[in-house]
């Protein structure tokens, strides 16, 4: 039943020939991979408006400049990592880049950076999705987690399906945002310039506000700068796209920061005409929809595609969170288990991994994350700024053809980008703070993984000086309930392997039943000899690890192998075996983790 609903859910089991089958094109892959970015345009302005709002509504002509600066910075970024794209043409991104050209610290840094922030990206995208739903629908406000949960383990399931089959359904809806907004803009724009929308709304470019300071001006350029996360997915993400690979994902970048300047320069533009305020209860792009349509079908088809956006913007998360953590798997930092590929050629275990840490965010959070977004955006920022640092000591260091030039665009992105972070953590390091702990536990857990690794393989290495001691012998014990045909299934096995000695063992809480087992044994003349336990305290792990022990001592300087062969008998059916004692599920658990014994299981296998 379990498999039937796996197929159902998941799909049927791929080649792995068919891995080729799995790559994007560009229209897909700027679907998949730019949500997030494209996304941010619904929650970017609004930053900007929040902190503005502080000191009045007369400052809203501010957030007009500010957009000036993000989008430079936008430029900047692109240009960046169109060329990490090419330095690097394996994926990998900021981590690859600033491990190769930093130093391991650094590259571990920006990989756990962005690790934690694929999290956070899909609970504050699924979140600030939900937001938007219930501004349009009230009366769901109360089932806001339940939602946002739903969606996540949708995602997950979709995502599990495999990279083209997700991005097939996925590209629809965040085309259809791009075609709302423009929709949005192109009426909005149309009002304003012909004199239907009132000057009233807005404070004229230029009025002096009282209160306002470089701090505060510094703050909100940082909160707008939230509307860049996600411009690095692409970079991390080279191996999902088509031959040639590296041409497609740079098309696909630039395409990507041509739609997010569009978008938000619209919005912002829009915000401030139209004089919006940031409210609790509605979002900027709610209210600017109302305001050019009303609340028309025009208005909830823009609201339901800007939800629909914020919530798949989360596959971003999905899309380039498994192939960094396959990176840092491969390079011994994180478990293996990352690089494994699931029956859809996708690396399952990081999109699993992902659904279940991001619903535990939105748990502990309530669904009210927006309170991480600094956390996120600063999360993003910092491997900005070292992998455009990663680069200038690349171009510094190998000089290629043309270097300067690509040298003067990593050196303005990490200015900036270095400016950006430094500014984040002057004006909101109340709300970053813990970064400042977390980054230093989650390079030591790094390090730490990565030391028991390469001790494992020291370890296991065959050198041809260190031969191993050959076994002399071996001793098969077999823990036995009874006579059963179990058991003769077991002594027919080991016999079979031509052992020194068996010994059958039988613990007995019982001295009446002890004494018959005994003379039944004698009977059975299976040639194998019979040792019985009192057990005075009914446990059958302490005698038999005692007479183990005592086996294990008396042959040790024989070199003999010690095998425990465990007799088993499988129901017929699956929820059978809660109706039986799981004395042997108990017996490998406590000598599983013996280091001179060997534990084993003969199966019988029942009919009925």
């Amino acid at each position: 039943m379990i498999s039937s609903l796996k197929r159902f859910l998941i799909g049927r089991p791929l080649k792995s020939t068919e891995l080729g089958e799995q790559k994007l094109n560009k229209k897909k892959a700027l679907a998949i991979l730019s949500s997030d970015a494209l996304s941010s345009v619904a929650y970017g302005p609004e930053q900007i408006l929040i902190v503005l709002a502080a000191v009045g509504a007369a400052a809203f002509w501010y957030s007009l400049p500010l957009a000036v600066g993000v989008l430079i910075l936008l430029v900047a970024l692109i240009l960046s990592y169109r060329q990490i794209i090419f330095a690097y043409p394996h994926g990998g991104g900021a981590y690859m880049v600033s491990k190769n050209n930093l130093g391991v610290t650094p590259g571990l840094i920006a990989g756990g950076s962005l690790l934690v922030d694929y999290i956070l990206t899909v609970a504050v995208s699924v979140s600030a999705g939900t937001d938007a739903l219930t501004s349009a629908f009230p009366a769901l406000h109360a089932h806001h987690v339940t939602i946002a949960i739903l969606f996540v383990v949708l995602l997950t399931i979709l995502n599990l399906r495999g990279v083209t089959e997700s991005a097939s359904i996925l590209a629809y809806p965040v085309y259809l945002f791009v075609v709302a907004l423009l929709i949005l803009i192109g009426a909005g724009g149309y009002k304003i310039l012909t004199g239907q929308v009132s000057p009233v709304l807005s404070a004229p470019i230029g009025t002096p506000v009282a209160g306002l300071s470089l701090f505060l001006l510094m703050k909100a350029f940082a909160s707008g700068s939230s509307a860049l996360t996600g411009v690095e997915a692409i970079s991390n993400a080279i191996p999902n796209f088509k031959e040639p690979a590296p041409s497609n994902a740079a098309k696909t970048l630039m395409a990507m920061g041509g739609l997010l300047g569009i978008l938000f320069s619209g919005i912002v533009l829009l915000g401030y005409f139209y004089g919006i305020a940031p409210s609790e209860e509605v979002t900027v792009v709610s209210q600017i929809a109302e305001d050019v349509f009303g609340r028309n079908y025009l208005y909830y088809f823009i609201q339901g595609t800007t939800a629909l956006i914020l919530i798949l913007a989360a596959n971003t998360g999905y899309s380039a969170f498994p192939l960094l953590a396959v990176n840092l798997a491969k390079d011994k930092f994180i478990p293996r288990i990352f690089t494994m590929r699931g029956d859809r050629l996708g690396y399952s275990n990081g999109i699993i991994s992902l659904g279940f840490l991001s619903i535990l965010l939105i748990l502990a959070f309530k669904g009210r994350t927006e309170q991480l977004i600094p956390l996120y955006a600063v999360g993003v920022f910092i491997p900005f700024t070292l992998s455009q640092t990663g680069m200038i000591v690349k171009w510094f260091r190998e000089r290629p053809k043309g270097w300067l030039p690509k040298l003067l665009i990593n050196a303005t992105g990490a200015l900036i980008c270095f400016s950006v972070t430094l500014i984040f953590f002057l004006t909101k390091f109340s709300q970053i703070w813990p970064i400042i702990i977390f980054i230093p536990l989650m390079i030591s857990m790094f390090r730490k993984i990565r030391r028991h690794y390469d001790a494992i393989a020291e370890e296991l290495r065959v050198s041809a000086w260190e031969k191993a001691l050959p076994v002399q012998g071996n001793i098969i014990i077999i823990p036995i309930a009874g006579i059963t045909r179990v058991v003769e299934n077991s002594l027919n096995y080991a016999q079979s392997l031509s052992p020194q000695q068996i010994i059958a063992v039988h613990v007995s809480f019982n001295k009446e039943d002890q004494t018959k087992l005994e003379e039944k044994w004698e009977n059975w003349q299976t040639g194998v000899r019979l040792v019985t336990l009192y057990s005075l305290r009914r446990s059958i792990i302490q005698p038999l690890t005692k007479f183990i022990d005592s086996v294990e001592r008396r042959t040790a300087e024989a070199n003999y192998q010690i095998t425990v062969l465990i007799p088993e008998f499988i129901p017929k059916k699956g929820w059978h075996h809660i109706l039986h004692n799981q004395s042997s599920l108990l017996i490998r658990t406590a000598l599983l983790h013996r280091r001179n014994v060997v534990v084993t299981t003969v199966p019988y296998h029942l009919k009925k």
